[in-house]
């Protein structure tokens, strides 16, 4: 397993982690089989975003023996009426919810606590005036019941308001393909970094559309983070290329997956040993018309370099540079095993891009940036 920083939390999680949501309802081994079979697996990172007790119960059996282990989320917000599940804006409503996810799942606090789903400025406004669910939560931090304040949401611009008041600790955002040019996604992961926020990465499968569609369909905004458009989707689009595509891009500390069997994590974790052909996302990028001529998208195309550059993490280091170096950047950098200044500049990558970026250029703003 990968593990990577969580912004400025310091917790080191899977670089693949798992959403709990489609094991609402399922038979408890089930839900025991495929949390441990990930646990196993060296995933360490699993939201909890669901308040109905059976599903609390199961999860709570399924991390018994194993929470130190693991990382564990909770979302102010996310309540149950008449079985179901409902959105609530009332903190006291929240916390009563909350305190019951904490009793089921046998732990004294979570690791992230998220404000739950809020989407419109309206919702933001409301979670943080004061005594709302943003106040909770900070309450809760004090009081030990949760480590770090997260937010989660489908649209940047909300999503960014929340990170600009510097409380926010953790963003949960769609980052997928089918999202790869919605305005405003590419800057709210600049800002993340900018920031030191941490970036979970949810729908990498575009909420399953990715892998499940076929011909011309509606992808709606709140599977991409802020934009509806049509598209056609190629024919045999494997997990490890979505997933390759997400943990790929700026600022993502690890990409959430909704699993509900064992055969599933399997599945999703085959990006630890895949080849570079079978992590290849290229094509999809390109087929859903959306990539910009001359712009990186990380894909690794211009590999192998001669001087073994890592060349797909030099330019993303450089892109998430362009508002600001910070220690995290340079400390990334620094960790690479060859910096950009080996380049012989001999032309082999930028024959291989698929995408007219211009390599050469980038390895040399590389130089400018992070070795002098």
């Amino acid at each position: 397993m990968e593990y990577r920083r969580l912004g400025r939390t310091g917790l080191g999680v899977s670089a693949v982690s798992l959403g709990t949501e489609h094991l609402l309802g399922l038979p408890r081994e089930t839900v025991i089989a495929v949390i441990r079979e990930a646990i196993d697996r060296g995933i360490n990172y699993f939201d909890v975003v669901f308040s109905h007790p059976e599903y609390l119960d199961d999860l709570g059996a399924a991390f018994r023996g194993h929470r130190e282990r693991v990382f564990l989320t909770g979302h102010l917000g996310s309540t149950v009426k008449d079985g179901q599940y409902c959105r609530a804006e009332s903190a006291k409503t929240s916390e009563a919810f909350f305190l019951d996810v904490l009793s089921r799942l046998n732990t004294a606090y979570v690791d992230v606590l998220h404000l739950h789903n809020l989407n419109t400025a309206r919702e933001w406004a409301n979670a943080s005036k004061p005594g709302a669910r943003l106040e909770l939560a900070c309450r809760l931090r004090d009081e030990g019941k949760a480590r770090f304040i997260g937010i989660s949401g489908h649209y940047a611009n909300v999503v960014s308001g929340a990170i600009d008041t510097g409380q926010v600790d953790v963003v949960m955002f769609p980052v997928n393909l089918l999202g790869h040019a919605v305005p405003g996604r590419m800057e709210l992961q600049d800002r993340c970094v900018q920031r030191d926020i941490g970036l979970v990465a949810m729908k990498p499968y575009g909420g399953g559309k990715l892998l499940s569609y076929k011909g011309t369909f509606r992808v709606a905004k709140y599977h991409t983070g802020g934009e509806t458009f049509k598209a056609r989707m190629p024919s045999g689009v494997t997990p490890v290329q979505c997933l390759s595509y997400v943990l790929a891009q700026v600022g993502v500390s690890t990409a959430l997956v909704g699993l509900k069997a064992p055969s599933e994590v399997a599945a999703a974790l085959d990006i630890l040993d895949a080849t570079e052909t079978a992590r290849d996302f290229s094509r999809l990028v390109s087929a859903f018309g959306r990539a910009v001529e001359g712009e990186c998208v990380y894909c690794n195309h211009c590999l192998p370099c001669p001087v073994v550059i890592d060349i797909a993490q030099v330019s993303r280091l450089v892109d998430a540079a362009q508002s600001g170096i910070t220690g995290s950047l340079r400390l990334a950098y620094g960790a690479l095993p060859t910096s950009a200044s080996a380049c012989t500049e001999c032309g082999v990558c930028v024959q291989r891009c698929p995408f007219g970026v211009e390599v050469i250029a980038k390895v040399r703003q590389a130089v400018e940036v992070f070795e002098r």
